[in-house]
């Protein structure tokens, strides 16, 4: 009988540090506009429904990337040098149908895979909904009309009717105290198919784009791709893990780690007592890492960073106190996070004013003398991201848990 591997929570945790650039910078010395799409792959993907959440989450993995950096890397500025450059970050709707920064190279997986996953949501009533054959065709629509295009949602809305028919803007769904067009309800839909992503703002109103063309891959193979991808990023972990990440059925889930397992692309190891998995052969974790700087250390991780959201066992990262602080009814990402030795250990909140923000930091418990300068640091870099001078204070964060 073949001998499980054994992996504790300080082993898994240092490797996952280590491979999301949060132990040791992503390199610099090559392109800056190449290092925000290698921090993105590494994360699979990046939570950018705040947009400046997303900038840290990428720019605190690094030693020198900005908020300008990751804007350039999403919409490359025009120059006679680099006329029509590509993107190699695209903004759009990732994994649980929020928006996400996903590299360009990376698109023909994910826009393969997410639309894979069973829909477990509830449908719209029989007299809102779309039938399959509309649904296509709006999402044609979208993608045509996007092509080379930057437009808001209302310009969107009058290219997808005047290119499917009236029946697409019909006033159906009920959406903040007002009512949306049918149309609108496959948006997702769109940016998952690869015919959708997000450009930059005209003002204060969002604006569309379609991504570079690519050929997604086959669907079975982008998913289990996505599975390897995500094993390799944050194993050892369950189907359940990987379930919750995506927002899909447990039981979906289940089946397909079975059928990796049958044909050897994954291997069971024992974690902390429990079963779980890692991608087949990536079974090497750092010895004593309690003792390790890939563990130890003072870290500041964004609102919805997405360690914060694929790290599990929840109940490992979040110990004792910082379960019910910096968690809101359980749901990680609400609340910015003090991380002390690879667990959660605090909250913080970042408030700007014209060149300059304070960075408050409640820690759960007392900090040494090293640690408080290592936490002065981290606040620097911070600031530095949003471009911004830092300054920081240790006391209560009074802010509440983000919507």
């Amino acid at each position: 009988m073949t001998k499980t591997t054994r992996i504790t929570w300080a082993a898994a945790s240092a490797r996952r540090l280590e491979r999301q650039f949060l132990a040791k910078s992503a390199r610099t010395g090559i392109p800056a506009a190449d290092v925000p799409a290698d921090v993105a792959a590494a994360m699979l993907g990046v939570h950018a429904q705040v947009l400046s959440a997303a900038e840290l989450s990428v720019g605190l993995r690094t030693e020198d990337i900005t908020r300008v950096d990751v804007r350039n890397a999403l919409w490359p500025p025009a120059s006679p040098t680099a006329p029509g450059t590509a993107p190699s970050l695209i903004k759009t709707h990732g994994p649980r149908g929020t928006v996400h920064l996903l590299p360009a190279r990376d698109l023909p997986m994910w826009c393969a895979a997410l639309p894979a996953i069973p829909d477990g949501s509830g449908s719209f009533p029989p007299g809102v909904r779309l039938t399959e054959d509309q649904a296509e065709q709006v999402v044609t629509a979208i993608g045509d009309a996007l092509d080379g295009s930057f437009l808001t949602i209302d310009e969107l809305g009058e290219e997808v009717v005047a290119r499917t028919g009236p029946w697409a803007g019909d006033l159906v769904m009920p959406a903040f105290q007002t009512m949306w067009p049918r149309w609108r309800q496959v948006l997702h839909r769109a940016g998952h198919c690869g015919a959708l992503s997000f450009g930059p703002n005209r003002g204060r109103k969002v604006t569309y784009t379609r991504p570079p063309h690519f050929t997604p891959l086959p669907p079975e193979e982008a998913t289990r791709l996505l599975v390897r991808r995500y094993l390799r990023a944050y194993g050892p972990a369950t189907p359940q893990h990987f379930a919750r990440w995506l927002a899909a059925p447990p039981a979906w889930a289940k089946g397909l780690y079975e059928e990796l397992a049958g044909a050897g692309e994954i291997e069971e190891v024992d974690f902390e007592g429990t079963p779980a998995w890692v991608a087949a052969g990536d079974t090497g974790f750092p010895a004593a890492p309690e003792r390790d700087d890939l563990v130890r250390g003072v870290r500041l991780l964004p609102y919805f960073d997405a360690y914060l959201i694929a790290a599990q066992p929840r109940e490992l990262l979040f110990p004792g106190a910082a379960y019910e602080r910096a968690l809101a009814g359980g749901q990680a990402g609400n609340f910015p996070v003090l991380l002390v030795d690879g667990v959660a250990a605090g909250v913080w909140h970042q408030l700007r004013r014209g060149r300059r923000t304070t960075v408050t930091v409640e820690p759960l418990g007392r900090l040494t003398a090293r640690q408080e300068r290592e936490l002065a640091v981290r606040a620097e870099r911070v600031g530095a991201v949003l471009e911004a001078r830092a300054e920081l204070v240790i006391g209560e964060v009074r802010v509440g848990a983000h919507a």
